[in-house]
């Protein structure tokens, strides 16, 4: 269909499913439009970065524009935060979804004027089984975890989820290597830096996910802020998140390794969650939260811009909307991930801690609030050795080379923006 073509489908659609998800009159509507939401950005986020990495090939261009798509990125949960305190606290809660369909709206205006159209590859076809095989098993992956606080990690259920998943993410590989038109070409990942790059991106957004949904909790439930405040308590990370990624990562990149960045910038955000697993249910937020939150920042800045960068670098025109697509998916699925794994691990741990520390009913308020602080440092300490990992893959898998300089063999092949 082509990168403008699809980028504006993407848009309009996800605006339709916000103004449906706003406007909706039961959780089952609600739910459908989130469904909705999701399928038209699974559109739109991986033709943005198609466009962006056929159309800036220059290594200094190049850096600059993944430096700010890796800002973006990097804070949206951040800035979403903030905004959907403002809009809570002075609107409602549909203003968080009727919000996307201005913003859309201006972004199809811009894509209109300043994207230029070229035909897709009609001989490209939809590979069916690898959708139903690869999406059914991270799907039952998700579930797994998230079902696992119920039920347990060794429950027939959750194992019978996970044994599922394994099964048919296995199949997925197998199926890869005969479909005529695979949903993923293998020699996408086959590359080491490519490969260490989603890897990568993958662990960074487990850690940095589950994280945002610990504080939001921590500071909504545990030191009582409203909606905006505590949006407005994620701003450093967002500003850190910025800095890192424009003002740091943008210049060095075309000078440096990928890995003299990836690596410091994990371990980075590494530093800042250890800070956070001292957490107690009397914690402030000047002396604690933010300057473990201005580390994650950074180091998440460092992190997001050359991993956009290495991964789609370097890959022929045709092959750059599967690798935009690879790239944004390791981002989703390390974000689903963390979500449903942390806070599976923080409420068993927290379940556990109240049941071994509660013995009279009016314990219960102090011990509650104990136990979840507990449960959130717990998981949290998980988060640190997850992030740790991902340094250690982008120092193991991800090359010495910087950014391809003009000219050189490893420059990405130039087309048109279409």
């Amino acid at each position: 269909m082509g990168r403008k073509r699809t980028f504006v489908i993407g848009l309009i659609g996800f605006a339709v499913a916000s103004g449906l998800g706003g406007a909706a009159e039961s959780s089952a509507m609600l739910f459908g439009a989130r469904a909705l939401q999701g399928a038209f950005a699974a559109l739109l986020a991986p033709s943005a970065l198609s466009l962006l990495s056929t159309t800036f090939t220059d290594p200094t261009e190049r850096a600059k524009a993944f430096g700010v798509y890796g800002a973006l990125a990097g804070s949206g949960a951040a800035i979403g935060l903030m905004a959907g305190g403002l809009l809570t606290d002075f609107l409602s809660w549909r203003w968080c979804l009727y919000v996307n369909i201005p913003i859309a709206a201006a972004a199809v205006l811009g894509a209109f004027s300043l994207l230029h159209e070229r035909p897709g590859h009609a001989e490209a076809r939809l590979d069916v089984p690898g959708v139903l095989l690869g999406c059914g098993g991270l799907g039952l992956l998700v579930y797994g975890f998230s079902e696992a606080q119920p039920h347990g990690w060794t429950s027939p259920f959750v194992l019978t989820l996970l044994t599922l998943a394994v099964l048919l993410l296995i199949a997925f590989g197998g199926w890869q290597t005969r479909a005529r038109h695979p949903l993923l070409p293998l020699h996408i990942i086959r590359e080491h830096n490519r490969a260490g790059c989603l890897l990568t991106m993958c662990l960074a957004t487990i850690g940095m996910f589950g994280l945002f949904l610990f504080l939001t909790f921590y500071l909504q439930q545990i030191l009582r802020y409203s909606p905006l405040k505590t949006g407005l308590a994620f701003l450093p990370t967002t500003g850190a998140i910025i800095v890192g990624a424009t003002q740091i990562s943008a210049r060095l990149l075309p000078h440096t390794s990928p890995r003299a960045l990836m690596v410091p910038g994990m371990t980075l955000a590494a530093a800042g969650l250890g800070i956070l697993t001292q957490l107690t249910v009397h914690a402030e937020y000047l002396t604690h939260l933010l300057p473990a939150m201005l580390l994650l920042g950074l180091g998440m800045g460092l992190t997001f811009m050359p991993v956009m960068a290495t991964a789609t670098g370097g890959v022929a025109p045709q092959d750059s909307g599967v690798t935009s697509a690879t790239v944004n998916t390791a981002q989703q699925v390390g974000g689903s991930i963390g979500t449903s794994l942390l806070n599976t691990i923080a409420t068993s741990t927290a379940a556990t801690y109240i049941a071994e520390h509660l013995r009279t009913p009016a314990q219960r308020p102090a011990v509650v609030r104990a136990g979840t602080v507990h449960g959130f440092a717990t998981a949290i300490w998980w988060a640190v050795a997850v992030m740790l990992i991902g340094a250690v893959i982008a120092g193991l898998m991800v090359s010495g080379r910087g950014l391809p300089r003009p000219g050189g063999e490893e420059r990405p092949v130039a087309e048109p923006v279409r």
